[in-house]
């Protein structure tokens, strides 16, 4: 059984004003994704891509359709239930990176783990080490440059043990090197650690470091009959 596997995934949104008929945003017939696997989502912004990360990680829930996530059916479960096997089971890294301004890089880590499987500040003190910002634990995220918080978005995302990583355009807010730098680390922490990884863009640069790369345009078939 893959670890992601997705049926009739359905998600829409009324229009302005509430005139007319909801506006299909995701429909996704079927979708999966092996453990460990590693895959990239091809499509430009507003094409429902950070709505798909969304249903995926439980944040939203869907109009139909089936979710399994390591055994367990999303739309079978509550939002208590969504938030738990979230914290459990998904990493996510996010384009704006979302760290706490008020709290020191190591508290952003162990923040996360809060809503895991608890605070376990040895494996958040690892972590950072690893993606190499032992000198930067006590810092406050304003202190840092833009690729180091992403290294701290990054060690935020695998601090409870993932089964499953989310990237949604993580390199957008990096230069050319620092991009390169960070998406070569995420893909080597989520191999060491055992997780897959789904991560969207739509930067040809960061699409081409992957070997499996599938169109959301062909995916979602939302696109092909969403109003102009």
């Amino acid at each position: 059984m893959p670890l992601l596997a997705i049926r009739d995934l359905v998600k829409a949104y009324p229009q302005p004003g509430g005139v007319g008929a909801p506006v299909r945003v995701v429909d996704v017939p079927e979708f999966a994704l092996d453990a460990g696997e590693q895959r990239a989502l091809r499509g430009e912004s507003g094409t429902g891509k950070t709505t798909f990360l969304n249903l995926i990680a439980g944040i939203l829930a869907p109009d139909a359709g089936h979710l399994t996530l390591d055994g367990r059916d999303l739309a079978a479960l509550g939002e208590a239930g969504r938030d738990r096997l979230r914290a459990e089971t998904i990493g996510y890294i996010f384009q704006t990176f979302n760290l706490l301004q008020g709290h020191t890089v190591l508290e952003n880590v162990e923040l996360g783990m809060a809503f895991g499987r608890g605070v376990d500040r040895a494996h958040a003190e690892a972590l950072l080490r690893r993606v190499g910002l032992r000198e930067r634990l006590h810092h406050f995220p304003r202190q840092l440059s833009t690729g180091q918080q992403q290294r701290v978005a990054v060690a935020r995302a695998l601090a409870n043990h993932p089964k499953l990583v989310l990237a949604d355009e993580p390199t957008g807010n990096l230069d050319a090197r620092n991009s390169r730098e960070a998406l070569a680390l995420i893909r080597e922490v989520c191999r060491e650690n055992g997780a897959a990884l789904l991560l969207v863009s739509h930067d040809e640069g960061v699409l081409a470091q992957f070997e499996d790369v599938q169109d959301f345009a062909v995916l979602n078939l939302a696109l092909a009959t969403r109003p102009n």
